[in-house]
């Protein structure tokens, strides 16, 4: 799979103080005093985060397995695809992703790979989410996980990927890594093909700051 001859470069600025004001139990806050490139120093507040990970598992049929579950600060129930944070900043990305396809799914994958890499919110938080293709799918024996608070009365279903990509585009579907993932996972099938994206263990580049 060949790269794009526009890519993304790691610049850093030239930081004259720091401060915590808030930190909480898995992000914090933080406000640094950055020098711009006329000399001046401003003041960026952003939410510093562990980093993410998440699945989209593709089963046999052409459907992509999906959750639903309540998000407050948005008071609403979105569908989205299998995702949670890194235990802690540095945790093996794939090995984070298969634990999160078993606890939200019960579900495990044969075949796993790189799907792509976003900052979410780059202006505001520095939250990197690696977004992973799973297929060959099998459901996982024994007890399932026990869910609590917002997962309890999650909803999982398995959605054709041309459903998805209406939904998507009529505005009915909004949680990033859905999103990100479901147009990735079209593009990725009319282009090089799925075989052709980057192995599951591929260097991660974004590098999350330690909380």
């Amino acid at each position: 799979m060949t790269g794009s001859t526009i890519k993304d470069t790691p610049e850093e600025w030239e930081i004259r103080g720091t401060q915590t004001p808030f930190r909480g139990k898995k992000t914090s806050v933080r406000t640094d005093d950055v020098v711009m490139p006329d000399g001046s120093v401003v003041t960026r507040d952003y939410q510093v985060h562990p980093g993410s990970v998440a699945v989209l598992a593709l089963d046999g049929e052409g459907r992509v397995l999906v959750v639903r579950q309540y998000r407050h600060p948005v008071r609403e129930k979105l569908w989205e695809i299998p995702a949670g944070l890194l235990d802690v900043p540095g945790e093996n990305p794939l090995h984070a992703a298969q634990r999160e396809l078993y606890e939200e799914a019960h579900v495990k994958a044969e075949d796993w790979r790189v799907l792509t890499d976003v900052y979410t919110t780059p202006g505001g938080c520095d939250e990197a989410v690696r977004i992973f293709l799973a297929r060959n799918l099998s459901e996982v024996e024994g007890d399932r996980f026990e869910v609590e608070d917002e997962e309890a009365d999650m909803e999982l279903a398995r959605v054709p990927v041309a459903d998805l990509v209406r939904g998507v585009l009529a505005g009915e579907l909004h949680n990033n890594c859905l999103v990100v993932g479901v147009l990735s996972l079209v593009a990725a099938e009319q282009g090089d093909g799925l075989d052709a994206l980057r192995p599951a263990q591929a260097p991660w580049p974004a590098r999350p700051f330690e909380v």
